[in-house]
């Protein structure tokens, strides 16, 4: 019999993986059913649908392997990282989907999360008072009108499967909808920030660079909280403190 791995798990959901098989728990049915529909309209490689029983979903494993992920070495050629940002830009200009996504937020509803969660971190003492305020101004850029596009909501580098230079497969759609597509070009390269090239060359248009940076310092600030409260580490070497230090 096929171990069972657990490839991440926290109180919102959990992923499993037996064999070939994703095993995807989420007692939020809404987020599951976005999932679906994603996939389904996507026009990039996306897992098979093997079966849905709430509240789990099943999907295929993919051929290759991640790029890496946040915290840990990058893998990959230029290549491959460019053929990435191929596949974002095939997405991005895709027809839009019916719902707004993670990457959708309003601007003023961003921005009043963004202020609180900026004076929590400071209050509790979670990341000193300069850092916060430092990166509170970088993101300010990210901050403007955007044109909607297909974006996935959660792009990050360990959910893109590559082999060789050719992109397999992208998983987790459940943050999926219109959204800032250079919010999904910022998760993918959070981090990673030596391979930014790579992926707007694939991308093949012009791209600001301080509103990468924007998202970046925006994203992080956002996640620092939710990591400690949920059992993740966002103090480890090349994770979202140490992004948040490279804005200074």
């Amino acid at each position: 019999m096929d171990e069972v791995e657990v490839v991440v798990a926290h109180s919102e959901r959990a992923t499993l993986r037996v064999g070939d098989v994703f095993l995807k728990v989420d007692a939020d049915q809404a987020r599951i059913d976005v999932e679906v529909e994603a996939m389904s309209l996507a026009p990039v490689p996306t897992p098979e649908v093997l079966w849905r029983k709430p509240p789990v979903l099943a999907i295929a494993a993919l051929p290759g392997t991640t790029l890496g992920r946040l915290g840990g070495p990058s893998t990959g050629s230029p290549a491959a990282w460019a053929a990435a940002g191929a596949a974002i830009r095939n997405l991005h200009e895709a027809p839009l989907p019916p719902l707004p996504g993670r990457a959708g937020r309003s601007v003023v509803a961003l921005a009043a999360e963004l202020d609180d969660e900026c004076e929590s971190l400071v209050t509790n003492g979670v990341l000193p008072t300069d850092l916060v305020t430092r990166n509170r101004q970088v993101a300010e850029a990210a901050l403007r009108p955007w044109t909607p596009a297909f974006t996935h909501g959660d792009l990050q580098i360990a959910h893109v499967f590559v082999d060789g230079d050719e992109v397999t497969g992208i998983i987790d759609w459940s943050e999926a909808g219109q959204g800032d597509a250079l919010y999904d070009l910022a998760t993918f390269t959070l981090g990673h920030e030596e391979h930014l090239d790579d992926v707007i060359a694939g991308y093949g248009t012009d791209v600001d660079l301080d509103v990468i940076h924007a998202w970046w310092s925006l994203r992080s600030l956002l996640a620092v909280r939710w990591l400690i409260e949920h059992g993740f580490d966002p103090f480890a070497p090349g994770c979202e403190v140490d992004v948040l230090r490279a804005r200074r």
